[in-house]
């Protein structure tokens, strides 16, 4: 019996001797060598694992940066030009500056402008409104306002305004990440630069139905009359499918197009207020 029991014992301790062998060769025949950088650049890093720089988080963008031969195409949104520097100081490559951005609700339809013509009952989400019909108004392209893009951003830098039905973006909090960008589904929220001194002009519409039916629809609606267009003498502005758009890599913000515009639908973001041409007369003559 006590030959039985120790004859049992030392079998099932050599097994296990052999089997762990066996698992300790195997790992290290296996087993991947991580580069001790990566560490280094995640700490540099601001954490927020936003998905922004095109990576799954800030461990696969350090992964991304230190593999790359160069940090051309790669950038954190959320640390910006500062930690990039950074980031390339420590792996010993240069990195050019990029403008800041900035999300840009291309959607000026509120409930003025653009009365609802239905009422939706359903679940608070603009996913599945989308999925459902149109929307609650004539406009098909506008804003749904069920909110999507507030829920998507974690730095609770955009909020749904009550009184309009849109939603509104504070610059200051805004780090460009992209999620209220992927999140809106009818694809009305753009990054654009944030133009020298925040300065920017842009059109807020994005319908592109014939200018009657989207004049129809919306009071502030592009209808596509190219008075815009045919007023920049820096080719920023193109038309297609009904609808202006503004390069705002060629715009020079002179904001000549923001006064031919018939329907109020480009904005000038973060300029002096226009001194009304009568009261600037008057001012001349005194």
């Amino acid at each position: 019996m006590t030959t039985t029991i120790i004859f049992t014992i030392a079998s099932l301790s050599l097994l296990g001797l052999v089997l762990a062998l066996i698992l300790y060769f195997t790992a290290q025949k296996f087993k991947v060598v991580e580069d001790p950088r990566i560490d280094d650049v995640e700490t540099i890093l601001p954490g927020a694992n936003c998905g922004g720089c095109g990576f799954a988080g800030c461990r696969a963008f350090a992964e991304g940066c230190v593999k790359a031969d160069s940090l051309d195409g790669l950038f954190c949104p959320v640390g910006g030009n500062d930690t990039m520097k950074k980031l390339a100081g420590y792996l010993g490559v240069t990195v050019a500056d990029k403008a800041p951005q900035v999300a840009v609700v291309r959607c000026n339809g509120n409930c003025d402008s653009r009365p609802k013509s239905s009422n939706y009952d359903g679940y608070t989400s603009c996913a599945v409104m989308a999925n459902l019909y149109s929307g609650d108004t004539d406009c098909r392209y506008g804003c749904l306002g069920q909110g999507d893009c507030e829920i998507s951003c974690d730095f609770d830098a955009i909020k749904m305004n009550p009184r309009t039905g849109l939603p509104e973006v504070d610059e200051e909090k805004c780090t460009a990440c992209g999620a209220c960008v992927k999140a809106c589904p009818k694809f009305i929220i753009e990054l654009r630069n944030k133009g020298p001194k925040g300065k920017r002009i842009f059109v807020s519409c994005i319908n592109k139905d014939k200018g009657g039916v989207a004049k129809k629809a919306c009071a502030v609606a592009c209808i596509g009359c190219t008075k815009c267009q045919k007023v920049c003498a820096y080719d920023a502005i193109t038309i297609s499918s009904n609808l202006a758009y503004i390069d705002y890599n060629k715009c020079k913000l002179c904001r000549k197009c923001v006064v031919e515009c018939p329907t109020n639908a480009i904005w000038e973001v973060n300029f002096p207020v226009r001194v009304p041409k009568r009261e600037t007369a008057d001012v001349e003559q005194q």
